[in-house]
Protein backbone atom coordinates (compact mmCIF):
# COMPACT_ATOMS: atom_id res chain seq x y z
CA UNK A 1 0.00 0.00 0.00
CA UNK A 2 1.31 3.41 -0.98
CA UNK A 3 2.02 5.58 2.07
CA UNK A 4 0.37 8.98 2.47
CA UNK A 5 2.87 11.85 2.05
CA UNK A 6 3.43 13.97 5.15
CA UNK A 7 4.68 17.48 5.78
CA UNK A 8 8.47 17.57 5.65
CA UNK A 9 10.19 17.98 9.02
CA UNK A 10 11.97 20.98 7.47
CA UNK A 11 8.74 22.93 7.96
CA UNK A 12 8.83 22.18 11.70
CA UNK A 13 12.14 23.89 12.40
CA UNK A 14 11.85 26.82 14.86
CA UNK A 15 11.20 30.20 13.29
CA UNK A 16 12.35 33.61 14.57
CA UNK A 17 12.16 34.25 18.31
CA UNK A 18 11.15 37.93 18.39
CA UNK A 19 7.58 37.29 19.57
CA UNK A 20 6.43 37.66 23.21
CA UNK A 21 6.60 34.46 25.27
CA UNK A 22 2.85 33.58 25.15
CA UNK A 23 2.92 33.63 21.34
CA UNK A 24 6.15 31.64 21.21
CA UNK A 25 4.53 29.05 23.47
CA UNK A 26 1.47 28.91 21.23
CA UNK A 27 3.63 28.48 18.16
CA UNK A 28 5.58 25.67 19.80
CA UNK A 29 2.35 23.92 20.74
CA UNK A 30 1.00 24.22 17.19
CA UNK A 31 4.29 22.93 15.75
CA UNK A 32 4.21 19.80 17.89
CA UNK A 33 0.79 18.99 16.45
CA UNK A 34 2.17 19.11 12.90
CA UNK A 35 4.41 16.07 13.26
CA UNK A 36 3.40 13.56 10.55
CA UNK A 37 0.71 15.93 9.25
CA UNK A 38 -0.69 14.29 6.08
CA UNK A 39 -0.38 16.35 2.93
CA UNK A 40 -3.48 16.58 0.74
CA UNK A 41 -3.80 14.15 -2.15
CA UNK A 42 -6.36 13.73 -4.88
CA UNK A 43 -8.33 11.59 -2.43
CA UNK A 44 -8.57 14.55 -0.03
CA UNK A 45 -11.99 15.88 -1.00
CA UNK A 46 -11.37 19.59 -0.52
CA UNK A 47 -8.00 19.34 -2.32
CA UNK A 48 -9.19 17.02 -5.09
CA UNK A 49 -8.30 19.40 -7.91
CA UNK A 50 -5.37 21.22 -6.30
CA UNK A 51 -3.13 18.66 -4.60
CA UNK A 52 -1.07 18.04 -7.75
CA UNK A 53 -0.14 21.73 -7.90
CA UNK A 54 1.27 21.77 -4.35
CA UNK A 55 5.08 21.72 -4.45
CA UNK A 56 6.75 21.96 -1.03
CA UNK A 57 10.48 21.50 -1.49
CA UNK A 58 12.61 21.53 1.66
CA UNK A 59 14.41 24.74 0.65
CA UNK A 60 11.01 26.42 0.62
CA UNK A 61 10.65 25.79 4.37
CA UNK A 62 13.25 28.45 5.19
CA UNK A 63 11.65 31.68 6.42
CA UNK A 64 12.38 34.48 4.00
CA UNK A 65 14.27 37.35 5.70
CA UNK A 66 12.41 40.65 6.08
CA UNK A 67 13.76 43.67 4.23
CA UNK A 68 13.14 46.96 6.00
CA UNK A 69 13.13 49.01 2.81
CA UNK A 70 9.83 47.53 1.64
CA UNK A 71 6.74 49.57 0.94
CA UNK A 72 8.20 53.07 0.66
CA UNK A 73 6.93 53.51 -2.89
CA UNK A 74 3.39 52.31 -2.20
CA UNK A 75 0.97 55.24 -2.03
CA UNK A 76 -2.54 54.36 -0.87
CA UNK A 77 -5.62 56.52 -0.19
CA UNK A 78 -5.90 55.62 3.46
CA UNK A 79 -3.87 54.20 6.30
CA UNK A 80 -1.11 51.72 5.54
CA UNK A 81 0.66 48.82 7.25
CA UNK A 82 3.45 47.12 5.33
CA UNK A 83 4.65 43.58 5.87
CA UNK A 84 7.69 42.17 4.12
CA UNK A 85 8.00 38.39 4.14
CA UNK A 86 5.54 38.17 7.02
CA UNK A 87 7.22 40.77 9.28
CA UNK A 88 5.84 44.25 9.89
CA UNK A 89 7.98 47.16 8.63
CA UNK A 90 7.14 50.11 10.97
CA UNK A 91 9.11 52.71 9.01
CA UNK A 92 7.08 51.98 5.87
CA UNK A 93 3.73 52.02 7.68
CA UNK A 94 1.37 54.92 8.32
CA UNK A 95 -1.48 53.92 10.57
CA UNK A 96 -3.92 55.99 12.62
CA UNK A 97 -3.57 57.19 16.17
CA UNK A 98 -7.26 57.37 17.04
CA UNK A 99 -9.14 56.86 20.28
CA UNK A 100 -10.72 53.44 20.48
CA UNK A 101 -8.54 51.89 17.76
CA UNK A 102 -5.44 49.80 18.52
CA UNK A 103 -3.18 48.68 15.69
CA UNK A 104 0.06 46.96 16.64
CA UNK A 105 2.35 44.19 15.53
CA UNK A 106 2.52 40.95 17.48
CA UNK A 107 6.22 41.52 18.15
CA UNK A 108 5.45 44.83 19.94
CA UNK A 109 2.85 43.39 22.34
CA UNK A 110 3.36 43.19 26.07
CA UNK A 111 2.92 39.86 27.86
CA UNK A 112 -0.72 40.47 28.85
CA UNK A 113 -1.89 41.43 25.35
CA UNK A 114 0.06 38.57 23.82
CA UNK A 115 -1.54 36.10 26.22
CA UNK A 116 -5.02 37.40 25.40
CA UNK A 117 -4.40 37.15 21.67
CA UNK A 118 -2.85 33.69 21.96
CA UNK A 119 -6.14 32.43 23.42
CA UNK A 120 -8.05 33.71 20.37
CA UNK A 121 -5.82 32.83 17.41
CA UNK A 122 -7.33 30.05 15.35
CA UNK A 123 -10.76 30.09 17.02
CA UNK A 124 -12.52 31.31 13.87
CA UNK A 125 -11.32 28.48 11.63
CA UNK A 126 -12.15 24.85 11.00
CA UNK A 127 -8.62 23.52 10.62
CA UNK A 128 -9.82 20.24 9.16
CA UNK A 129 -10.95 22.20 6.12
CA UNK A 130 -8.16 24.82 6.14
CA UNK A 131 -5.30 22.45 6.90
CA UNK A 132 -2.47 24.85 6.11
CA UNK A 133 -3.69 27.37 8.69
CA UNK A 134 -2.05 24.96 11.14
CA UNK A 135 1.29 25.47 9.42
CA UNK A 136 0.87 29.23 9.71
CA UNK A 137 0.11 28.79 13.42
CA UNK A 138 3.43 27.02 13.87
CA UNK A 139 5.55 29.35 11.76
CA UNK A 140 4.30 32.97 11.93
CA UNK A 141 7.10 35.35 12.91
CA UNK A 142 4.95 38.43 13.33
CA UNK A 143 1.35 39.51 12.87
CA UNK A 144 -1.02 42.41 13.11
CA UNK A 145 -3.60 43.02 15.83
CA UNK A 146 -6.45 45.39 14.97
CA UNK A 147 -8.72 46.06 17.93
CA UNK A 148 -11.75 48.32 17.58
CA UNK A 149 -13.36 49.30 20.86
CA UNK A 150 -17.19 49.54 21.04
CA UNK A 151 -18.47 52.29 18.77
CA UNK A 152 -15.06 52.99 17.18
CA UNK A 153 -15.08 53.94 13.49
CA UNK A 154 -12.00 53.93 11.26
CA UNK A 155 -12.55 56.93 8.99
CA UNK A 156 -10.44 55.66 6.07
CA UNK A 157 -9.61 52.20 4.71
CA UNK A 158 -6.63 50.43 6.27
CA UNK A 159 -4.38 48.92 3.60
CA UNK A 160 -2.22 45.99 4.71
CA UNK A 161 0.41 45.45 2.03
CA UNK A 162 1.96 41.99 2.11
CA UNK A 163 5.17 42.03 0.07
CA UNK A 164 7.05 38.83 -0.63
CA UNK A 165 10.68 39.35 -1.64
CA UNK A 166 11.75 36.03 -3.13
CA UNK A 167 15.41 36.54 -3.98
CA UNK A 168 15.96 32.98 -2.73
CA UNK A 169 13.60 30.08 -2.10
CA UNK A 170 11.68 30.26 1.16
CA UNK A 171 8.34 30.96 2.77
CA UNK A 172 6.42 33.68 4.61
CA UNK A 173 3.53 33.42 7.08
CA UNK A 174 1.53 36.67 7.38
CA UNK A 175 -1.15 36.79 10.08
CA UNK A 176 -3.88 39.30 10.99
CA UNK A 177 -6.34 39.24 13.87
CA UNK A 178 -9.23 41.74 13.91
CA UNK A 179 -11.33 42.19 17.04
CA UNK A 180 -14.29 44.43 16.23
CA UNK A 181 -16.18 45.70 19.27
CA UNK A 182 -19.93 46.34 19.38
CA UNK A 183 -21.13 48.77 16.67
CA UNK A 184 -17.60 49.42 15.41
CA UNK A 185 -16.80 49.92 11.71
CA UNK A 186 -13.81 49.60 9.41
CA UNK A 187 -12.66 48.66 5.91
CA UNK A 188 -9.60 46.43 5.63
CA UNK A 189 -7.76 46.01 2.33
CA UNK A 190 -5.23 43.18 1.99
CA UNK A 191 -2.91 43.38 -1.02
CA UNK A 192 -0.54 40.52 -1.81
CA UNK A 193 2.36 41.39 -4.12
CA UNK A 194 5.83 39.98 -4.75
CA UNK A 195 9.23 40.54 -6.30
CA UNK A 196 12.10 38.18 -7.12
CA UNK A 197 12.11 35.00 -9.18
CA UNK A 198 12.86 32.23 -6.66
CA UNK A 199 10.21 29.68 -5.70
CA UNK A 200 8.30 30.83 -2.62
CA UNK A 201 5.36 29.84 -0.45
CA UNK A 202 3.06 32.43 1.12
CA UNK A 203 0.81 30.90 3.79
CA UNK A 204 -1.59 33.47 5.24
CA UNK A 205 -4.28 33.58 7.95
CA UNK A 206 -6.67 36.48 8.61
CA UNK A 207 -9.31 36.32 11.34
CA UNK A 208 -12.28 38.57 12.10
CA UNK A 209 -14.24 38.46 15.36
CA UNK A 210 -17.32 40.71 15.12
CA UNK A 211 -19.26 41.69 18.25
CA UNK A 212 -22.92 42.77 18.22
CA UNK A 213 -23.63 45.35 15.54
CA UNK A 214 -20.07 45.51 14.17
CA UNK A 215 -19.73 46.35 10.47
CA UNK A 216 -16.59 45.15 8.67
CA UNK A 217 -15.70 45.30 4.98
CA UNK A 218 -12.82 43.07 3.86
CA UNK A 219 -11.14 43.45 0.46
CA UNK A 220 -8.54 40.91 -0.64
CA UNK A 221 -6.41 41.47 -3.75
CA UNK A 222 -4.02 38.68 -4.79
CA UNK A 223 -1.44 39.80 -7.37
CA UNK A 224 1.70 37.79 -6.60
CA UNK A 225 4.11 36.58 -9.28
CA UNK A 226 4.31 33.31 -11.16
CA UNK A 227 6.94 31.94 -8.77
CA UNK A 228 4.77 32.24 -5.64
CA UNK A 229 2.46 29.56 -4.29
CA UNK A 230 -0.22 31.18 -2.14
CA UNK A 231 -2.34 29.31 0.41
CA UNK A 232 -4.60 31.56 2.46
CA UNK A 233 -7.37 31.19 5.04
CA UNK A 234 -9.86 33.75 6.34
CA UNK A 235 -12.08 33.01 9.34
CA UNK A 236 -15.06 35.11 10.46
CA UNK A 237 -17.24 34.91 13.59
CA UNK A 238 -20.33 37.13 13.68
CA UNK A 239 -22.55 38.01 16.60
CA UNK A 240 -26.02 39.59 16.75
CA UNK A 241 -26.86 42.12 14.01
CA UNK A 242 -23.27 42.30 12.77
CA UNK A 243 -22.44 42.72 9.07
CA UNK A 244 -19.46 41.33 7.17
CA UNK A 245 -18.82 42.13 3.51
CA UNK A 246 -16.03 40.48 1.53
CA UNK A 247 -14.63 41.30 -1.90
CA UNK A 248 -11.93 38.90 -3.16
CA UNK A 249 -10.13 39.51 -6.46
CA UNK A 250 -7.58 36.90 -7.47
CA UNK A 251 -5.15 36.48 -10.37
CA UNK A 252 -3.85 32.97 -10.95
CA UNK A 253 -0.41 31.50 -10.36
CA UNK A 254 1.27 28.11 -9.96
CA UNK A 255 -1.04 27.51 -6.99
CA UNK A 256 -3.55 29.90 -5.49
CA UNK A 257 -5.83 28.66 -2.72
CA UNK A 258 -8.15 30.61 -0.43
CA UNK A 259 -10.45 29.18 2.25
CA UNK A 260 -13.08 31.65 3.48
CA UNK A 261 -15.13 30.47 6.47
CA UNK A 262 -17.97 32.48 8.02
CA UNK A 263 -20.06 31.56 11.09
CA UNK A 264 -23.24 33.53 11.78
CA UNK A 265 -23.61 32.93 15.52
CA UNK A 266 -25.90 35.81 16.52
CA UNK A 267 -29.46 36.53 15.38
CA UNK A 268 -29.80 39.09 12.63
CA UNK A 269 -26.21 38.76 11.39
CA UNK A 270 -25.59 39.36 7.69
CA UNK A 271 -22.76 38.41 5.36
CA UNK A 272 -22.06 39.20 1.71
CA UNK A 273 -19.28 37.43 -0.19
CA UNK A 274 -18.18 38.53 -3.67
CA UNK A 275 -15.32 36.96 -5.60
CA UNK A 276 -13.65 37.37 -9.00
CA UNK A 277 -10.91 35.08 -10.33
CA UNK A 278 -9.09 35.14 -13.68
CA UNK A 279 -6.52 32.58 -14.83
CA UNK A 280 -4.43 32.16 -17.97
CA UNK A 281 -1.50 30.10 -19.27
CA UNK A 282 -1.20 27.12 -16.96
CA UNK A 283 -2.27 28.98 -13.84
CA UNK A 284 -4.41 27.55 -11.06
CA UNK A 285 -6.82 29.13 -8.56
CA UNK A 286 -8.97 27.34 -5.97
CA UNK A 287 -11.61 29.13 -3.88
CA UNK A 288 -13.33 27.27 -1.04
CA UNK A 289 -16.03 29.10 0.92
CA UNK A 290 -18.16 28.00 3.85
CA UNK A 291 -21.06 29.84 5.50
CA UNK A 292 -22.54 28.37 8.67
CA UNK A 293 -25.96 29.72 9.67
CA UNK A 294 -25.94 28.85 13.38
CA UNK A 295 -28.48 31.42 14.66
CA UNK A 296 -31.94 32.35 13.42
CA UNK A 297 -32.90 35.33 11.25
CA UNK A 298 -29.52 35.59 9.49
CA UNK A 299 -28.91 36.49 5.84
CA UNK A 300 -26.11 35.51 3.51
CA UNK A 301 -25.49 36.40 -0.12
CA UNK A 302 -22.61 34.91 -2.13
CA UNK A 303 -21.59 35.61 -5.73
CA UNK A 304 -18.37 34.27 -7.28
CA UNK A 305 -17.32 34.44 -10.93
CA UNK A 306 -14.37 32.73 -12.62
CA UNK A 307 -12.75 33.30 -16.02
CA UNK A 308 -10.23 30.74 -17.33
CA UNK A 309 -8.15 31.08 -20.51
CA UNK A 310 -5.50 28.97 -22.30
CA UNK A 311 -4.77 25.79 -20.29
CA UNK A 312 -5.54 27.25 -16.88
CA UNK A 313 -7.74 25.80 -14.15
CA UNK A 314 -10.17 27.49 -11.74
CA UNK A 315 -12.19 25.90 -8.93
CA UNK A 316 -15.08 27.09 -6.82
CA UNK A 317 -16.43 25.07 -3.90
CA UNK A 318 -19.07 26.90 -1.89
CA UNK A 319 -20.92 25.42 1.05
CA UNK A 320 -23.88 26.81 3.01
CA UNK A 321 -24.84 24.94 6.19
CA UNK A 322 -28.17 25.83 7.82
CA UNK A 323 -28.10 24.49 11.39
CA UNK A 324 -31.19 23.14 13.14
CA UNK A 325 -31.86 26.27 15.21
CA UNK A 326 -31.26 28.66 12.31
CA UNK A 327 -34.93 29.21 11.45
CA UNK A 328 -35.88 32.12 9.18
CA UNK A 329 -32.49 31.95 7.48
CA UNK A 330 -32.15 33.54 4.05
CA UNK A 331 -29.22 32.27 1.99
CA UNK A 332 -28.34 32.65 -1.68
CA UNK A 333 -25.25 31.39 -3.53
CA UNK A 334 -24.46 31.97 -7.20
CA UNK A 335 -21.39 30.92 -9.17
CA UNK A 336 -20.94 31.73 -12.86
CA UNK A 337 -17.94 30.62 -14.91
CA UNK A 338 -16.58 31.59 -18.31
CA UNK A 339 -14.22 29.44 -20.39
CA UNK A 340 -12.20 31.37 -22.98
CA UNK A 341 -10.52 28.38 -24.61
CA UNK A 342 -11.07 24.68 -25.20
CA UNK A 343 -8.00 23.86 -23.09
CA UNK A 344 -9.17 25.69 -19.95
CA UNK A 345 -10.96 23.90 -17.11
CA UNK A 346 -13.35 25.09 -14.43
CA UNK A 347 -14.77 22.89 -11.68
CA UNK A 348 -17.61 24.12 -9.51
CA UNK A 349 -19.38 22.51 -6.58
CA UNK A 350 -22.09 24.51 -4.79
CA UNK A 351 -23.34 22.77 -1.65
CA UNK A 352 -26.45 23.43 0.42
CA UNK A 353 -27.02 21.52 3.67
CA UNK A 354 -30.25 22.37 5.51
CA UNK A 355 -31.43 21.12 8.91
CA UNK A 356 -34.09 23.79 9.61
CA UNK A 357 -37.55 23.76 8.05
CA UNK A 358 -38.44 27.48 7.86
CA UNK A 359 -35.78 28.91 5.57
CA UNK A 360 -35.37 30.51 2.15
CA UNK A 361 -32.30 29.18 0.34
CA UNK A 362 -31.07 28.93 -3.24
CA UNK A 363 -27.86 27.98 -4.99
CA UNK A 364 -26.73 27.55 -8.57
CA UNK A 365 -23.77 27.37 -10.92
CA UNK A 366 -23.21 27.77 -14.66
CA UNK A 367 -20.23 27.16 -16.96
CA UNK A 368 -20.15 28.46 -20.53
CA UNK A 369 -18.24 30.24 -23.27
CA UNK A 370 -18.66 33.60 -24.97
CA UNK A 371 -21.86 33.75 -26.97
CA UNK A 372 -20.90 33.83 -30.65
CA UNK A 373 -24.21 35.51 -31.52
CA UNK A 374 -23.38 38.40 -29.20
CA UNK A 375 -19.85 38.64 -30.63
CA UNK A 376 -21.24 38.67 -34.18
CA UNK A 377 -23.76 41.37 -33.24
CA UNK A 378 -21.00 43.68 -31.97
CA UNK A 379 -18.69 42.94 -34.93
CA UNK A 380 -21.51 43.63 -37.40
CA UNK A 381 -21.78 47.13 -35.92
CA UNK A 382 -18.17 48.02 -36.56
CA UNK A 383 -16.53 46.86 -33.33
CA UNK A 384 -13.37 44.79 -33.82
CA UNK A 385 -13.62 41.13 -32.84
CA UNK A 386 -10.96 41.51 -30.14
CA UNK A 387 -12.74 44.49 -28.62
CA UNK A 388 -16.03 42.62 -28.77
CA UNK A 389 -14.50 39.73 -26.83
CA UNK A 390 -13.07 42.15 -24.26
CA UNK A 391 -16.39 43.97 -23.82
CA UNK A 392 -18.37 40.77 -23.30
CA UNK A 393 -15.81 39.29 -20.92
CA UNK A 394 -15.55 42.45 -18.86
CA UNK A 395 -19.34 42.66 -18.71
CA UNK A 396 -19.33 39.18 -17.18
CA UNK A 397 -17.43 40.36 -14.08
CA UNK A 398 -17.90 44.14 -14.11
CA UNK A 399 -20.91 43.99 -11.79
CA UNK A 400 -18.74 42.54 -9.02
CA UNK A 401 -15.70 44.74 -9.72
CA UNK A 402 -17.85 47.87 -9.49
CA UNK A 403 -19.18 46.79 -6.10
CA UNK A 404 -15.70 47.06 -4.53
CA UNK A 405 -16.19 50.09 -2.24
CA UNK A 406 -12.64 51.50 -2.51
CA UNK A 407 -11.92 53.31 -5.78
CA UNK A 408 -8.15 52.73 -5.69
CA UNK A 409 -8.70 48.96 -5.45
CA UNK A 410 -11.19 49.05 -8.32
CA UNK A 411 -8.63 50.88 -10.45
CA UNK A 412 -5.85 48.44 -9.55
CA UNK A 413 -8.07 45.46 -10.34
CA UNK A 414 -9.17 47.03 -13.61
CA UNK A 415 -5.55 47.66 -14.66
CA UNK A 416 -4.63 44.03 -14.02
CA UNK A 417 -7.74 42.87 -15.87
CA UNK A 418 -6.73 45.01 -18.85
CA UNK A 419 -3.36 43.23 -18.84
CA UNK A 420 -5.20 39.90 -18.78
CA UNK A 421 -7.36 40.92 -21.76
CA UNK A 422 -4.31 42.18 -23.67
CA UNK A 423 -2.57 38.82 -23.28
CA UNK A 424 -5.65 36.66 -23.79
CA UNK A 425 -7.33 38.23 -26.81
CA UNK A 426 -5.32 38.83 -29.95
CA UNK A 427 -6.49 41.11 -32.72
CA UNK A 428 -8.24 39.11 -35.44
Amino acid sequence: MKSVPTLSSAFLHPAGQSLPEPLLALRKQRASALVDMPLPTRKTENWKYSSKYLKLADDMAISLPAEGKGGNSLAVPGYKVVFNNGVMIPEASEYPDLNGIIIQSFSDMDEDDAKAVSLQLGCTLDHDQAQFARVNGARFEDGLLIRLKPGAVLDQPLFVIHETTADASGSAYPRIYVEAGANSQMTLVEEYISSGDASALVNTVTEFNLADGANITSIRLNMEGENVQHIGATGVLQQRSSRFESHCVGFGGPLRRHDLQVRLEGEGAETKLNGVVVTQGKQHYDNHTSIDHVAAHCNSEETYRNIAADQSHAIFNGRIHIHQDAQKSNADMNNKNLLLSNGAEIDTKPELEIYADDVKCAHGATIGQLDETSVFYLVSRGIGRRQANVLLTMAFINELVQQIPVEAVRETAQARLNDFFEQTFQEA
